[in-house]
């Protein structure tokens, strides 16, 4: 579904809005709220011919909303099964959507006050799972995740054997300091990994710190709720949750675990054939099946097909024994989805442009209308740059993105319509909430959000921007994107800005838990003392 090119925050054209009750929409906090309840009653937008008038978030004044008119000039189909099991939260027209600005100064990111909203261009709705982690992800990791976290002598102590003498103690201190522990389940923190937890495969030391005391290692003995967040993505979420737990010596499980395209697997029930992009080797392949897509096909496979597609690729035979090829003009893909950051350029770029430029993804026509008949592109999310392992950030998704956005304006004279998930979109949060109120439950047997969420973050223009707009708390780093001052300028973290990650979360228990509160565990603890040690051998 597309959205109609309308000014943000400006006031609602007389078609969007005639015919419709003037009585002002449920508050972002109310819609959070709904969350904590469960998504059975959450928003659901139903999909019909006709133009719909939609309600989203204006950027003038984060409490007020505007009414655009949704004509359509690309949709989303309705789901292929009879009983759909997503949420479709609603998307939001970006002021950064129009790729002209971008033709001569690529390199130059837009003013992150343009990117307080959405960057999605078209969809009334971004699809997200409704249903359980564990009927969604492959399985609870925590089996896998020990066996690996054996594998570097991690003591078996920190993979939840604790000995029965540490439980009882625990349990003795948590009845003996209930207000405490009540506050401390009424806290919860969403963390970033690159830059925040780790530099690619290199630990950053508070990160590990950070999760020991998390998991269990301080004075009460537990587990404060913590889930992590990342717009990084390519591979599926079991193996990546593996190795952070190699990484970070703390278990992961995929239900604490949302990448990127973690909520892209609801597009499953949407499209039938997809072309998935991005990603080393056929990893996002591998994604997008366990994801439940039925019917996947990845750049090298139209390669395989015909190798003057790319008359700049060296296609190795081990490539073409791997690809599955087909007569590509004998069918037509459905949608893009660009999972992860291409490892490919100029092949995934080609291919893309051809397909958007074809009649209904059909390879090798060029349609006469470059609108009506263009299939839908996804990015899994829309950061400019990501923290590595060299000294300065590199280019992302983003990046890739604005490309093909300008080439696509270049060759036919109309923007590119396209859909962006990831923080900072609300779809992502939204999906966030779920997943803190199953793993509340998982660890605690409470369903339920906690009053108190953290976000840490590296980068203003996704954490913080994301954080602020869903009503979070959000810390800002200086150990991965951000190298700033005293705050971002035009982002500015609400909670604050710390050195690292330890620094972030030992401010956020110490308000929540007061300033005595202590980072680990003391087996010495005697609790008739209240929770304090005993001098007594």
């Amino acid at each position: 579904m597309a959205f109609t090119d309308v000014d943000i925050g400006a006031p609602a054209p007389a078609s969007a809005t005639q015919g419709v009750p003037q009585t002002p929409p449920e508050s972002p906090t109310k819609m959070q709220a709904q969350a904590t309840r469960g998504f059975s009653d959450s928003i659901s937008h139903r999909r019909t011919a006709s133009r719909n008038s939609l309600m989203i978030p204006s950027h003038k004044k984060q409490d007020s909303w505007t009414s655009i008119d949704s004509t359509m000039s690309i949709t989303i189909p309705s789901p292929t099964s009879n009983s759909h099991n997503t949420i479709e939260v609603p998307a939001m027209r970006s002021p950064d959507a129009d790729a002209s600005k971008y033709m001569h100064i690529l390199s130059k990111p837009p003013s992150e006050k343009e990117r307080r909203l959405s960057r999605n261009s078209f969809g009334s709705s971004l699809p997200i799972p409704r249903s359980k982690r564990q009927s969604r992800l492959s399985s609870v990791t925590f089996p896998e995740v020990q066996e690996a976290l054996r594998t570097v002598g991690q003591p078996t102590a920190m993979l939840g054997d604790v000995h029965p003498n540490r439980e009882i103690l625990a349990s003795q201190v948590q009845d003996m300091q209930a207000g405490k522990v009540k506050a401390a389940k009424n806290m919860a923190f969403v963390f970033d990994i690159d830059g925040v937890l780790v530099h690619g495969d290199r630990l950053i030391p508070e990160g590990k710190m950070v999760l020991d005391m998390l998991n269990g290692d301080n004075e009460l003995g537990i587990k404060i709720p913590h889930i992590f967040l990342t717009n990084g993505s390519g591979k599926p979420e079991l193996p990546r949750c593996q190795q952070l737990s190699h990484i970070l010596h703390n278990p992961v499980s995929t239900d604490q675990f949302i990448q990127s395209h973690t909520p892209m697997r609801a597009l499953a029930e949407y499209y039938n054939t997809v072309l998935v992009v991005g990603g080393e080797g056929y990893r996002c392949r591998d994604v997008a099946e366990e994801y439940g897509f039925k019917d996947i096909v990845v750049p090298n496979d139209i390669v395989a097909w015909d190798t003057t597609v790319a008359p700049y690729r060296v296609f190795t035979e081990e490539e073409r024994a791997s690809s599955r090829p087909r007569d590509f003009t004998q069918c037509n893909i459905d949608a893009i989805l660009v999972f992860s950051d291409s490892r490919d350029y100029a092949t995934d770029m080609q291919i893309i442009m051809d397909l958007l430029r074809s009649e209904n993804g059909r390879y090798g026509t060029v349609a006469k209308d470059p609108v009506s008949q263009r299939i839908p592109i996804y990015f899994s999310q829309g950061d400019m740059l990501c923290p590595t392992e060299h000294p300065i950030p590199r280019m992302s998704q983003g990046a890739f993105r604005i490309g093909l956005e300008a080439m696509y304006k270049a060759l036919t004279g109309v923007d590119l319509e396209r859909v962006v998930y990831g923080k900072p979109e609300t779809a992502t949060y939204k999906y966030a909430d779920e997943v803190i109120a199953s793993w509340m439950d998982t660890i605690h047997g409470e369903e339920r959000i906690p009053e108190n969420v953290y976000m840490i973050g590296d980068n203003p223009a996704s954490d913080i921007v994301g954080g602020n707009m869903y009503g979070w708390n959000t810390c800002l780093v200086r150990t991965g994107v951000f190298q700033g001052g005293e705050n971002d300028e035009e982002n500015p973290a609400n909670f604050g800005v710390f050195k690292n990650v330890l620094e972030a979360v030992k401010a956020a228990c110490r308000k929540q838990l007061g300033d005595d509160f202590k980072f680990s565990w003391d087996d010495r603890v005697n609790p008739v003392l209240h929770g304090k040690a005993s001098a007594v051998e």
